[in-house]
């Protein structure tokens, strides 16, 4: 299970299993990770769990959120990844060990074993942008509207899947909510968020 390990002036304070798709760090008391310190805004960011894989994006803090040096507003965490927040460094671990892989359902083998290059594309169905695509070539994928509705889709090895991000409303696959966590979609399928449909077609 991944986690954080959290420092100020390379003294450990504590670590932290990233154990929720959402982990949200701020001053105020309501965050996962809160940091009383008045360097840190009442919502400074979150860190978003996929499976195995994470991003952290930054909520517009007043004084940013970096890594590695460099301000970010999102960025897919990586292995040892440093985590600036004022003067606190958070050290993003992974932690993934053997034997965690969680095979894909058949159906999604079977769209993968076509003899296509299996790179999957998301296309807009209706409203301002019809017609456009957008190629999943990246590990992650945001789509939605921030602060509406938001989903993530994540590229693995034995497909692709959906996951919830933000919003009272889960999005709609098919036409059927889709539950909390990941779920795998397949050559064909409409997901739709805040009212804008998209096709997933793997080319």
């Amino acid at each position: 299970m991944a986690k954080i390990i959290l420092a100020m002036n390379n003294v450990v304070m504590r670590e932290i299993s990233l154990l929720k798709e959402r982990t949200t760090i701020g001053r105020s008391p309501h965050n996962d990770i809160v940091i009383d310190d008045r360097a840190i805004s009442a919502e400074h960011a979150v860190i978003v769990t996929v499976d195995k894989d994470a991003f952290l994006e930054d909520l517009n803090s007043t004084n940013g959120t970096q890594v590695n040096g460099q301000p970010i507003k999102k960025h897919f965490l990586q292995e040892n990844d440093i985590i600036e927040l004022a003067q606190f460094r958070a050290t993003y671990v992974s932690c993934a060990t053997p034997g965690d892989h969680v095979p894909a359902p058949r159906l999604i083998e079977s769209v993968f074993a076509r003899g296509s290059s299996g790179v999957g594309v998301i296309k807009v169905l209706n409203g301002a942008n019809t017609g456009k695509e957008t190629v999943l070539s990246k590990s992650l994928t945001t789509i939605g509207r921030p602060g509406l509705q938001v989903a993530v889709i994540s590229r693995r090895s034995n497909g692709y899947c959906l996951t919830h991000v933000e919003g009272k409303a889960y999005p709609l696959v098919n036409g059927v909510s889709i539950n909390p966590g990941r779920h795998f979609i397949v050559h064909g399928d409409v997901i739709e968020l805040s009212g804008v449909k998209m096709q997933f077609l793997v080319e």
